[in-house]
């Protein structure tokens, strides 16, 4: 049986998604984009600003299912971009250990939600 996760602290899902979904001890992630989870407001500064709420929206959720950024096996970062590769891979990877970085793709795509600059998904395991 599959158990959906949900934090206050991380942005609420608005349409048919759950902010994560945890089974059989593996936890698939939804995108996260760089929302305010306390006002709603998109933090769209700078594209470290960006990058940076994407990584907190993301942590609260491995937070809601009792794990941190060392769970993580994999992720997905969606760029708008990719002449934003650097400075969200600076951020990114301060959230890490180098030496034990999960495995990652990182895409330019058309457009994101909201026409943002960076949506990241995470597949993490206790």
């Amino acid at each position: 049986m599959k158990k959906i996760i949900f934090t206050p602290k991380a942005p609420a899902p608005i349409g048919a998604y759950s902010q994560a979904v945890l089974k059989d001890k593996m936890l698939f992630t939804s995108g996260q984009i760089a929302i305010n989870p306390d006002t709603g407001d998109l933090i769209l500064d700078s594209i470290e600003a960006e990058t940076k709420q994407v990584m907190e929206n993301l942590n609260a959720v491995l937070e809601a299912a009792g794990m941190t950024f060392e769970n993580v096996l994999k992720t997905s970062i969606f760029l708008s971009d990719m002449k934003h590769f650097q400075e969200v891979n600076t951020v990114y990877g301060s959230y890490f250990n180098e030496a034990t970085a999960p495995a990652r793709e990182t895409v330019e795509v058309a457009n994101l939600p909201k026409y943002v600059n960076v949506e990241i998904s995470m597949i993490a395991s206790l």
